[in-house]
C-alpha cells in the first residue's frame, strides 16, 4: 500500500553496501530524501544517481541527507553503482523488504513506457551500465521526502521506470524548512 504525507515514515535499519546501519524514520534533526531505485543496473536509476552526486554536496550543506536503495544484491550495486565513489549511503534491498514495507510498485508498462519516451536518459544511463541496464527488473522508483521529525513531507511513486521526484521540488522541501527554522529563531 503506497505510503502518503504527513504521516510518520516508517522506521527501517537497514545496512548500507558497507555495512553501516542506517536509520530511517526516525527523529534526527536533518531532513532526508529517501531513494528507492529499480536494480543496480538499471540505466534511468544510474543517470538518477550521477545527479545526485553531482548536486549533493549542495543539499548536504543545505541540511539534507540522501539515501539510496537499490532491489540488488551488494556485489552487483557495488558493480554499477558503487563503482565510483557515492557520498550518501547506498542499500541492496534484493529481498525487497523496504520496499515492500514502503508500498513500491512494479509495472511491465512503467519500464516501457520510459524505454519509449526517455530515450536521451536511456542513452546516457547505458554509457554507465552497458548492455546490463537492458536486463532490468519491474520495480518502479520512489522518492520519499523526510523531515527532521522522522515525518512524511512528501511522497513521490513514478509513473514510469525514468521518473523521479523533480529537483525543483526537492530544493523547495529544503528551502520551506529553512524559511521555518529562521523564522522560529
Amino acid at each position: 500500500m503506497k505510503l502518503a504525507a504527513p504521516n510518520a515514515a516508517p522506521r527501517m535499519y537497514l545496512k548500507d553496501i558497507d555495512g553501516k546501519t542506517i536509520v530511517i524514520g526516525k527523529a534526527s534533526g536533518r531532513r532526508t530524501l529517501l531513494c528507492f531505485f529499480r536494480d543496480a543496473a538499471c540505466p534511468f536509476c544510474n543517470f538518477r544517481i550521477y545527479e545526485l552526486t553531482a548536486k549533493h554536496a549542495a543539499l548536504q550543506r543545505l541540511g539534507l541527507d540522501v539515501i539510496a536503495v537499490f532491489k540488488s544484491d551488494v556485489p552487483a550495486v557495488r558493480r554499477f553503482v558503487a563503482r565510483q565513489p557515492r557520498p550518501f549511503p547506498v542499500i541492496a534491498d534484493p529481498a525487497g523488504l523496504a520496499y515492500e514495507t514502503y508500498g513500491i510498485e512494479r509495472s511491465l508498462w512503467g519500464k516501457l513506457k520510459a524505454i519509449a519516451m526517455r530515450i536521451p536518459t536511456l542513452l546516457k544511463g547505458l554509457r554507465i551500465v552497458g548492455l546490463a541496464g537492458l536486463n532490468t527488473n519491474n520495480v518502479m522508483p520512489a522518492d520519499f521526502l523526510i523531515d527532521g521529525e522522522g515525518k512524511l513531507v512528501e511522497t513521490w511513486y513514478a509513473r514510469d521506470a525514468g521518473d523521479h521526484i523533480p529537483f525543483e521540488r526537492i530544493e523547495l522541501f529544503v528551502a520551506r524548512d529553512l524559511i521555518e527554522r529562521s523564522a522560529a529563531a
